[in-house]
């Protein structure tokens, strides 16, 4: 799987050393010496890809770049490199979102594979980035009427409910309600809520009647 390669680490020679493994191995690389550098040339989120990120880098460590990254809603997949490895900061890492964390010195049988295993989950998430950003286009398309029938609709009001509560007839919600699901291209309740939910506006399939 091809993919950009971003090398994070104030060790030049390391920085070489693992650059010309993974150019041998088909892939693109661009090396930093710092956190910051990255943040300077920030990747983009177009390109397939992946950080591979010293843990300890003079100035910004790499737990607090994972951090920055994580605040501007970079999904790109990170893994760490250390020579100084440690269950705390593997734990902590792990839950922060990382991929992995490899130990230095790094074969390139267990480097390639975290990097094969990086690329993969960044294609996922952003297929669902994609996924979500078509799905709330579609709601945006909704008039403000339709939009408040949608509301209450998920949160799993009859027509009855819906038109009481928006002073309409019935038959009002309906037709709204039968535009609603033509515009979200959706075929049935479920399909409805599914999508809602798809879209953060319902917290989680039991959190029906439930704003977040």
């Amino acid at each position: 799987m091809a993919g950009v390669i971003h090398i994070v680490d104030d060790d030049a020679s390391f920085r070489t050393a693992i650059e010309r493994r993974l150019k041998k191995a088909g892939y693109v690389v661009a090396t930093y010496p710092s956190a910051q550098h990255l943040l300077d040339c920030l990747p983009s989120e177009n390109e397939l890809g992946c950080i591979l990120l010293d843990v300890r880098i003079p100035g910004l460590s790499g737990p607090e770049l994972q951090g920055r990254l994580s605040e501007i809603g970079s999904i790109l997949p990170i893994v760490f490199l250390t020579g100084y490895a440690d269950v705390q900061t593997t734990v902590r890492a792990i839950k922060a979102g990382a991929e992995d964390v490899l130990t230095k010195p790094v074969s390139s049988e267990e480097l390639l594979a975290a990097v094969e295993r990086a690329l993969a989950h960044h294609q996922l998430m952003r297929g669902q980035r994609n996924q979500l950003e078509i799905v709330r286009a579609l709601i945006a398309k909704l008039t403000p009427r339709e939009r408040e029938v949608f509301e209450l609709v998920i949160r799993g009001k009859t027509n009855k409910q819906v038109a009481n509560a928006l002073g309409a007839t019935e038959r009002t919600i309906k037709a709204h309600r039968h535009r609603v699901m033509e515009k979200l291209q959706v075929q049935s309740l479920a399909e409805l809520v599914s999508l809602a939910e798809r879209a953060g506006i319902l917290s989680s399939p039991s959190g029906t009647g439930q704003t977040n």
